[in-house]
């Protein structure tokens, strides 16, 4: 970060993203133009929703701990089920492949993602066969 931040969720603005009618919100915490090092956010998933899609990175880590609710983080290696109080640690490649989902029926998730922001960097989309890059020059998703 480049400058001191001090955030609260109750005041945070959220961005509704809706994917195919999928949706979630995301309260970020660590705005782009303040990002050096890591990058973070609050996300909030209603009942029956998944955040972001199942991806993995070739550089950048990421940390998820879940403030309230209950989901399941499907992985290469299966579905895992986490509640509030419980932090999960993504390594990069095929082995940190993930998607969050909240598959109660009633009760929102809640979660904070942490994650380094090292450019450039690839993210594998397997269930879609692309790559999304990020870098200075390149910026977009293509075929695998």
């Amino acid at each position: 970060m480049k400058n001191l931040l001090v955030k609260n969720v109750a005041t945070l603005k959220g961005l509704l993203i809706d994917r195919d009618g999928n949706q979630f919100t995301v309260k970020t915490i660590v705005p782009e133009e303040e990002q050096s090092k890591c990058r973070a956010n609050f996300v909030e998933l209603e009942p029956g929703n998944y955040a972001y899609g199942y991806h993995y990175h070739e550089t950048n880590e990421e940390i998820f701990y879940i403030i309230s609710g209950k989901g399941v983080i499907r992985t290469i290696d299966g579905d895992i089920q986490v509640k509030a109080g419980d932090v999960i640690g993504f390594p990069t490649g095929e082995k940190g492949a993930h998607v969050v989902r909240n598959d109660s029926e009633n009760e929102k998730l809640v979660y904070i993602d942490f994650g380094s922001t090292v450019i450039p960097e690839v993210v594998h989309l397997p269930d879609f066969n692309k790559i999304m890059v990020i870098s200075g020059e390149v910026n977009g998703i293509y075929d695998k």
